[in-house]
């Protein structure tokens, strides 16, 4: 029982980090917010909108702990799990695609020939992953 209790710790805290790197390279490494603030003409009001943003992280943590409950008909739901799902994956993507992850992942790990075999190990643990999620999560 306590190697799984650990198990899961490790998972949660690894998933933790991936998203929070991520999140923190698309901000500053982009540059969102300062480009956010010229294309408006508002860059007196930067801090506002890092604070918009820090708030949205909190907010959408605090939500994802609290296991919230959206009672709506499935042909609403339906479209919005794809499109969020749509989402997430493009902006991963791009994300991935902008900042060259993959040739930089393969040449630290001594891999440089064989990057399929990395793409490959992505994409399984991805439908891996998402196939766990449905399993044991959603069909309780």
């Amino acid at each position: 029982m306590i190697i799984e209790i650990l198990f899961i710790i490790f998972i949660g805290f690894a998933g933790g980090l991936a998203v929070g790197s991520g999140f923190v390279a698309f901000l500053t490494v982009l540059g969102i917010i300062p480009r956010l603030t010229q294309l408006t003409k508002t860059m007196r009001l930067i801090q506002w909108y890092e604070w918009a943003v820090v708030s949205g992280a909190i907010m959408g943590t605090f939500a994802s702990l609290l296991d919230p409950k959206l009672i709506l008909p499935i042909g609403f739901l339906l479209p919005i799990g794809v499109f969020s799902g749509v989402y997430n994956g493009m902006l991963a993507a791009a994300l991935t695609e902008v900042l060259n992850v993959l040739p930089i992942l393969a040449k630290r790990i001594n891999i440089d020939d064989k990057i399929i075999i990395l793409v490959m190990a992505f994409v399984f643990g991805k439908i891996f992953g998402s196939l766990f999620q449905w399993i044991y999560f959603v069909s309780e």
